[in-house]
């Protein structure tokens, strides 16, 4: 176990779950009554969705709360452990797949679940870089994607390129959609209005008219009459090339280097 102070001593090893306190402390006579981590835990959610990680103070938690500040300390040692534990909770959201189910199924269900976190809570995506993401929700979602990236049959040592090049590129996917979706709100616009006057504002300036053109091509090529629809063509898409390359270098490893079944794939 990790006390608070060592905590702050080495921040390379900072992680709420470590801490030696349990999750609540004894409220004192001068606690407001009904108050507890889970609630200020789900507050600091709401309020991050609403007003974004920029924003987000320990003094705006505790107004939104009605409480003082110091409060919310009696809780939680800093801002970060709030944050962490915030992330954590969303992570309860996703729904695991049966492990009985076809990998196909389980990587296409577990992406779709974890990009439309990303895109849901935007600030989700800024702070997994930031913590161990070792909380029980994380850790769940962490056996399921390790579970299903074992399922494909790839050998051990090509496993964990396979996880990042699936992974990642829905955290990258879901980030940019997520970011592009909350500046279209900001503006008071839809996905549609807000690509279009961008379009607009670029089309006809100086150099970027084979851009421009490029895109526009592209786009009519892959059908879909909305942002979303076109959208959710590429993810599908390139999720596919995804599988397919899994399966491409499942069976090429299978063959073995002559092209021929090796005998550890005939069995």
């Amino acid at each position: 176990m990790v006390s608070a102070a060592d905590r702050v001593q080495n921040p390379g090893m900072t992680s709420v779950w470590l801490d030696q306190r349990p999750p609540s402390r004894a409220r004192r006579t001068d606690q407001p009554a009904g108050l507890d981590r889970e609630k200020i835990v789900a507050a600091s959610v709401r309020l991050l969705d609403a007003e974004g990680l920029d924003k987000f103070s320990m003094r705006r938690l505790a107004a939104e709360l009605g409480v003082t500040a110091m409060s919310l300390y009696w809780y939680v040692d800093t801002k970060n452990d709030l944050l962490e534990l915030a992330l954590d909770s969303v992570h309860s959201e996703i729904r695991i797949p049966h492990e009985d189910a076809h990998w196909h199924d389980r990587i296409r269900q577990l992406t779709a679940q974890c990009r439309e976190l990303i895109v849901r809570h935007v600030w989700v995506a800024h702070l997994a870089g930031h913590f161990l993401n070792i909380g029980p929700h994380a850790r769940a979602l962490s056996n399921a994607v390790l579970d299903v990236i074992r399922a494909t049959g790839l050998p051990l040592e090509r496993q964990a390129g396979a996880l990042a090049a699936v992974f990642q590129f829905v955290y990258g996917f879901g980030t940019i959609e997520g970011h592009f979706a909350q500046r279209s709100a900001n503006a008071g616009l839809t996905q549609e209005e807000y690509y279009q006057q961008s379009m607009s504002a670029v089309r006809g300036q100086p150099g970027f008219d084979q851009m421009i053109e490029s895109s526009e091509r592209l786009m009519d090529a892959r059908g879909g009459d909305t942002v979303e629809e076109m959208r959710n063509r590429d993810f599908t898409y390139a999720l596919d090339l995804l599988i397919a390359g899994i399966e491409a270098i499942r069976e090429q490893d299978r063959k073995g280097p002559g092209g021929r079944e090796s005998s550890r794939g005939a069995e």
